[in-house]
C-alpha cells in the first residue's frame, strides 16, 4: 500500500479531490510541505507532491513522477511576499518567513540576491504568527492558503509581491513550485502501484478541470475564499511538467548553487 503525501493547499484539489474515485486505494498522509519533505527523506510516506527544493536537496534517493508538478508561468497567487517598503529597498532588512517550504523561501532569496542586489537580508522565522507581523508593517512571505487568506486583506499591508510573477518576470521560463517526488526504494517495491498512481492522478486532473465550478463548490476553502477565484486560482496554476519547466527548474537550480543554498546539482531522474 502506498504512502500519499499530501499538501494540505487549495492548489492540490485537482490531484486529491477524485484520487480516490478513480481508484487509489493507497493511504493519503496530510502534511504542510516542510512536514512532507522530512517525511518523504526519513521514508515515512513513498511519494508526494513535495518541494522541488528538497528533490535537489536528497534527489540520489528519489525518482519524479512524470508530467506532474505544482507550477505557474506568471502569478501563482499563493507565494507572497507583503511588506510596508518596496522590493528595491528591503536590503539591510528582515524579512520574516512560514518556514513551511524551502522552496519558497530559497526562490525569495534568489530573487532579491540574484536579481536586484540585496545581500543583506536577514531572514527569520518568527515566534509569533507572521500575519501579526505584517500587520504591523514588518515584511513577510506567504505561502499557500494562508497567502490567499493575507491577500484578500489589503488593508494589512502595502506591497503585495508574488514570488511566481517576479521569476518569470525576470527569467521568462515557468518556475516549478512542488515536484511529485517518489522514493526509490519504494518504486523498486511497488512498481505496479506507482504506474497505478500515475494514472489515477492524470485521471483526477483531468475530470477536475473538465468542471472546475464543481470542485470548486465541493471545496471545503469555499467558506473563506469565493468559488469564482477558486476557480481562477487553479487556471492560474500549471499542473504539467514538460521541457520547458524543467528549464526553468535547472536555471532555479543552477542559481541556488550560485547562491550557496546548494552544494551540488541534481540530475532529473524519473520513473518509468
Amino acid at each position: 500500500m502506498l504512502r500519499v503525501g499530501h499538501i494540505t493547499y487549495a492548489n492540490c484539489a485537482p490531484f486529491f479531490h477524485y484520487l480516490n474515485d478513480n481508484g487509489f486505494e493507497g493511504r493519503i498522509v496530510p502534511g504542510v510541505p516542510s512536514r512532507l519533505n522530512s517525511m518523504l527523506a526519513a521514508g515515512e510516506i513513498d511519494v508526494s507532491p513535495s518541494s522541488s527544493f528538497e528533490y535537489a536537496r536528497n534527489w540520489r534517493d528519489y525518482l519524479l513522477l512524470p508530467g506532474q508538478s505544482i507550477s505557474t508561468f506568471g502569478p501563482v497567487r499563493s507565494v507572497l511576499l507583503f511588506s510596508a517598503r518596496r522590493l528595491e529597498d528591503l536590503d539591510h532588512t528582515a524579512i520574516a518567513v512560514t518556514g513551511e517550504s524551502a522552496t519558497s523561501i530559497n526562490l525569495l532569496k534568489v530573487l532579491l540576491q540574484e536579481f536586484l542586489g540585496h545581500r543583506h537580508c536577514r531572514y527569520q522565522v518568527p515566534e509569533g504568527e507572521v500575519e501579526a507581523l505584517i500587520e504591523q508593517g514588518e515584511s513577510a512571505l506567504l505561502i499557500g492558503d494562508r497567502a490567499l487568506r493575507m491577500r484578500q486583506r489589503p488593508q494589512a499591508w502595502t506591497y503585495c509581491y508574488d514570488l511566481g510573477e517576479l521569476w518569470v518576470g525576470f527569467t521568462g521560463l515557468p518556475f516549478v513550485f512542488a515536484l511529485w517526488i517518489l522514493r526509490r526504494d519504494a518504486a523498486e517495491a511497488q512498481p505496479e502501484s506507482v504506474r497505478n498512481l500515475l494514472a489515477q492522478l492524470g485521471a483526477a486532473r483531468r475530470r477536475a478541470f473538465a468542471a472546475l465550478n464543481h470542485l470548486a463548490a465541493a471545496s471545503p476553502e469555499r467558506i473563506w475564499y469565493p468559488e469564482t477565484e477558486l476557480v481562477a486560482y487553479w487556471r492560474c496554476m500549471d499542473y504539467d511538467l514538460t521541457p520547458t519547466h524543467l528549464a526553468g527548474l535547472q536555471l532555479y537550480y543552477e542559481l541556488c548553487r550560485r547562491q550557496g543554498l546548494l552544494e551540488e546539482l541534481p540530475e532529473f531522474c524519473f520513473f518509468e
